[in-house]
């Protein structure tokens, strides 16, 4: 049975949130690539703001995608290196 909309929609939110508070930049400051992981986290934060506003205005199917590819971003930047992050649990792919 697929997972109810409104669930996976909150667990992603959840999911994001926590990789969120779980990343931490490791690109040496003043270099771009200390620029490149203040843009993917801004962008992490953006969509999850996004997700929060579809969510409030009862569009679950653009809050998940918004949630979704919130965690992405953030998902890519560790994955390049930007960001130490847990590499077990749930939360990154890394």
């Amino acid at each position: 049975m697929p997972a109810d909309l409104h669930e996976k929609m909150d667990r992603y939110e959840g999911l994001l949130a926590e990789a969120l508070a779980e990343a931490e930049p490791v690109a040496p400051e003043g270099t771009p690539l200390d620029d490149a992981a203040a843009e993917y986290e801004e962008m992490a934060r953006s969509y999850l703001d996004d997700g929060r506003h579809f969510k409030e205005h009862d569009d679950p199917v653009n809050a998940l995608a918004a949630f979704s590819y919130g965690h992405a971003w953030l998902d890519a930047g560790a994955r390049i290196g930007l960001f130490d992050v847990p590499e077990s649990g749930h939360l990154f792919t890394v």
